[in-house]
C-alpha cells in the first residue's frame, strides 16, 4: 500500500519515530548520522498568569524563597541541557548557547523565553521548548507559597533555524 505525505511536519511514510513493526507501530530513534551538521537556533516561550496584583511584588524581589528569576534562569539552562535525558526520542546535543529571560507580557502575566543554538545535526526546538518550562515551573515552585492559582499556559515554538526545514517563525 503506498504512504502519502500526511501534511506539514509529517514525512512521507508516517511520523518519522514510528514504525511498522512485526506487533503494529513502534518507537524508534531517528538516524541522524548521515545529515549534515548545521548551525541551529530555536526561541521558545511559556507564559506565567498570576492572579491581580502578584506579579509587580514577586517582580520587586519579594518573593518568598528568594532570587525568583535567577533560580528559574538556572533550572531553564539546567534544563535545556538536559533535553536529551528528559525526552525520549530527543538526541542529545552539545548546546553552544542557552540564554532564559522573562518579560512582563502583561500586568499579571510574565513570558518565560528559552533560546539555544548549537551546531548539530538536529533541531534543538525541543531544548527551547523544554528550558521554558522548566523556567516557568520554576517560577510556579518559588512563588507558589503566595497564591496556588498562579497558571503556566501557552508553551510554544516561537521560531527555529537550521537543518533541512530551513527558518519558521510563529505567525
Amino acid at each position: 500500500m503506498e504512504k502519502k505525505d500526511q501534511g506539514p511536519g509529517i514525512q512521507a511514510g508516517g511520523l518519522s519515530h514510528v514504525r511498522q513493526g512485526a506487533d503494529g507501530s513502534e518507537s524508534h530513534m531517528v538516524d541522524v548520522g548521515s545529515k549534515p551538521v548545521t548551525q541551529r537556533r530555536a526561541s521558545a516561550a511559556a507564559r506565567v498568569r498570576f492572579p491581580a496584583g502578584l506579579l509587580p511584588a514577586i517582580r520587586a524581589g519579594s518573593g518568598p524563597k528568594g532570587p525568583i528569576e535567577e533560580v528559574a534562569r538556572v533550572a531553564g539552562i539546567l534544563a535545556a541541557k538536559s533535553c536529551g535525558d528528559l525526552i525520549p526520542m530527543c538526541h542529545p546535543l552539545g548546546l553552544d548557547w542557552v540564554e532564559i529571560s522573562f518579560h512582563d507580557e502583561a500586568e499579571d502575566c510574565l513570558e518565560v523565553r528559552c533560546t539555544a543554538a548549537c551546531e548539530g545535526r538536529t533541531g534543538i526546538e525541543m531544548e527551547a521548548m523544554v528550558g521554558a518550562s522548566i523556567a516557568a515551573l520554576t517560577v510556579y515552585d518559588m512563588t507558589k507559597a503566595l497564591d496556588h492559582g498562579i497558571r503556566i499556559e501557552a508553551v510554544r515554538l516561537l521560531e527555529k533555524s537550521g537543518g533541512k526545514s530551513g527558518h519558521w517563525r510563529a505567525p
